[in-house]
């Protein structure tokens, strides 16, 4: 980021902050102790270098701030100047992690959601970041913006999946990695951010997280979904919630296919056996009644659970009925048939509601309803 500025006593200069690796490469002198200019010679650059390395492991984001005199104006239409400048000095800002994130971090690992860094960050910085939040691991591959934009796809296929931390990153690469995730390697991928520069990232992914507090308005444009309060630990809670709602719906299915699929058996082998259904259109009403009143309080009511966040995720190609719900469906479906079997065989008009056990037939229909269920 640089701006010039008109001094009081006449003249312009240019005022430059930014990444200090880049900024310092644009200084050829620097402001000693005693706020003289000097000629920056290589030690000083080798110890200048050194302090942003040392900045960088203690998780610090460094800025190198600068300037130059500009003796002979400025046209309005040129760029600003990309050398000649003074190191003022090195600046380290300290982002500390919010309360929270590493346990955050080690849930979505529990649940299968890989966590990734991608950062404008000094690499160095960048690791030291993850680290601390638990996203970078012993086996995980830390990797700069531009290297990874060089790569072929050849390479692209055997690197990504171990790319924990990727740093100094620009919205390109970030477009890239999400593109790639989601195209060459089917993941499902959501994005969170809070800059301008995560828009295309947004755009690309299949759900995009917005930070409501700190999050530019392009940002929250391009986004799915706005996270109040700018907490990762709100977007466990959303994840917690969508495998909630998510097995909730499975249940309800798996409870309907059960309830229709014994009243379809027990409708046609008794039609086949004395050829009528046993069951009229009116008792059937009835049981689906019950049968959807109690499925959607279930629905609704079920709260999202701890243990599901140690189940691994679906994917985006996964079965919505597995064969796990396919055993329960069929063994359900065969116990209430055989028990409904059981009761027609031990009672005549077990669900006739006329003739003189009228009142034993209708308690028998509500009993069965909720075997049924």
């Amino acid at each position: 980021m640089g701006v010039i500025v008109q001094l009081p006593e006449g003249g312009l200069r240019a005022h430059c902050k930014g990444a200090s690796e880049i900024v310092l490469v644009a200084c050829d002198k620097y402001l000693d102790p005693d706020g003289e200019i000097v000629p920056l010679d290589v030690a000083t650059m080798d110890h200048l270098k050194a302090t942003i390395d040392q900045f960088a492991g203690e998780a610090l984001r460094t800025l190198c701030l600068a300037y130059r005199e500009l003796d002979k104006g400025f046209p309005v239409a040129d760029p600003i100047p990309d050398s000649g400048y003074t190191c003022i000095g090195i600046v380290g800002i300290k982002d500390p992690v919010r309360p929270g994130i590493k346990e955050s971090v080690a849930v979505c690992r529990a649940a299968g959601i890989t966590v990734r860094m991608v950062t404008g960050d000094n690499i160095n910085t960048a690791k030291a970041i993850a680290k601390e939040c638990g996203i970078l691991t012993e086996d995980g591959l830390t990797i700069e913006g531009p290297e990874f934009r060089e790569k072929c796809q050849e390479e692209m296929l055997g690197i990504i999946p171990k790319i924990q931390v990727m740093a100094r990153s620009s919205p390109m690469e970030k477009h890239m990695l999400v593109k790639q995730l989601r195209t060459t390697f089917d993941e499902v991928v959501a994005v969170t951010g809070d800059g301008t520069n995560d828009a295309p990232a947004f755009h690309e992914a299949d759900i995009g997280l917005a930070m409501g507090i700190a999050g530019t308005e392009v940002a929250k444009e391009s986004a799915d979904v706005i996270i109040l309060d700018d907490n990762f630990s709100t977007i466990v809670t959303v994840a917690k919630w969508g495998r909630s709602v998510y097995i909730n719906i499975q249940n309800f299915v798996q409870f309907q296919l059960t309830v229709n699929v014994v009243a379809l058996i027990v409708n046609f082998s008794s039609a086949c056996y004395n050829g009528s259904a046993q069951l009229t259109a009116v008792q059937l009403l009835w049981v689906n009644m019950i049968m959807d009143r109690l499925g959607a309080l279930a629905l609704a009511t079920e709260p999202p659970k701890d243990k599901l966040m140690k189940h691994p995720p679906v994917g985006r190609k996964g079965n919505f009925i597995t064969n796990v719900m396919w055993r329960n469906i069929l063994g359900q479906s065969l116990y209430q048939f055989l028990v409904l079997w059981h009761l027609q065989a031990k009672g005549k008009a077990l669900f006739r509601l006329d003739g003189p056990d009228s009142d034993v037939a209708l308690s028998t229909l509500i009993f069965n309803t909720f075997v049924f269920c």
